[in-house]
């Protein structure tokens, strides 16, 4: 395992890991196009081999493909990974909230004792481990009090099942009733160059708290890799295709920023993607950074932004080209 990729801690769990870590939601295959089981696999062994150790997926996840594809790729490996996945996105009972439909089957957001109870034993036999490092609540389900889905995951907690709790897709609200209700380790929310909300309304709460943060789509669903032609056209149910994000105006700043941060990236013989992730890592209150990949090569391009310390200087050069570049971005 590279020695150089920076470590950090899950909240008061005890539990460390790599502060680059990998992202499987497009390894799930659901509004990505499909995928490829034998590249996902490639692609999480190479990130292992590369020092990464965070693995972040969930059921929901291709309807528990991108766990099954962890699974297989961890196998004899477990000790070397911290696993992350999540529930509350449950398709095997009507109770809770209906959310979204998939394949033809109603999704509810629950986070009762039962729906729970179901949720890790499924993931685990996915997983082909008999333990979670970081359990996280998918969604938020309005109809079960948070107090007393904390309460279940204690119990998970102290059966040796999880190692950490999480929660994701929170308000300032939830968090501080999660606070309230229990040790929370970690929470996973959207952040990027241009996805900066919580940095007001939930960061406060977090480093007042010792607690984690992991942020998903650090490069924006891959606009902020550079990488995207302004002519690319998504197609299937890739959700980028239709996304207003992704408008040939918004490629053209994206193209724009590239080229006012060129010099940092040469100085560290980076990418663009590595100095943006090494960016995100930077930020006050970030913790960790899920990256996606699909294929061995994009993983280990991931890793190498987990070996790059920026420069206060390099910050402010970066910090100018957003301001100047990523404004008014469509949503």
């Amino acid at each position: 395992m590279s020695s150089r990729q920076i470590q950090r801690p899950i909240g008061r769990s005890g539990v460390s890991a790599s502060a680059v870590g990998l992202g499987t939601w497009a390894i799930g295959g659901w509004m990505w196009g499909g995928t490829d089981e034998q590249a996902s696999i490639r692609a999480i062994e190479a990130s292992i081999e590369s020092g990464i150790s965070l693995i972040d997926t969930a059921p929901a996840y291709g309807l528990g493909r991108s766990e099954e594809i962890v699974g297989k790729a961890i196998k004899g490996k477990r000790d070397k990974v911290v696993i992350a996945t999540k529930c509350g996105l449950n398709w095997h009972s009507g109770k809770g909230n209906h959310f979204f439909d998939q394949d033809g089957k109603p999704v509810h957001r629950y986070l009762g004792a039962d729906g729970i109870a179901h949720e890790i034993e499924q993931s685990l036999n996915r997983l082909g481990t008999d333990y979670i490092d970081l359990y996280i609540t998918h969604w938020q389900d309005p109809t079960t009090p948070i107090a007393e889905t904390m309460a279940t995951l204690e119990k998970l907690k102290a059966a040796g099942k999880i190692r950490a709790i999480g929660a994701s897709n929170v308000s300032a609200e939830d968090l501080e009733l999660y606070v309230s209700a229990g040790q929370i380790d970690a929470i996973q929310e959207r952040y990027s160059m241009i996805d900066r909300e919580i940095e007001t309304s939930l960061l406060p709460i977090t480093q007042r708290n010792d607690i984690a943060t992991l942020s998903y789509s650090s490069l924006a669903l891959g606009l902020l890799t550079g990488m995207i032609d302004p002519s690319r056209e998504f197609t299937g149910d890739d959700q980028r295709k239709g996304n207003p994000r992704f408008s040939a105006a918004n490629r053209q700043k994206v193209a724009k920023l590239k080229q006012a941060i060129a010099p940092v990236a040469e100085q560290h013989k980076a990418s663009m993607a590595q100095i943006v992730i090494a960016w995100t890592l930077a930020q006050p209150g970030i913790t960790f950074g899920l990256c996606g990949a699909r294929t061995a090569e994009q993983a280990l391009d991931n890793a190498r932004a987990g070996e790059i310390t920026l420069g206060t200087n390099e910050l402010a050069i970066i910090d100018t080209a957003i301001a100047a570049h990523l404004t008014a971005m469509d949503a």
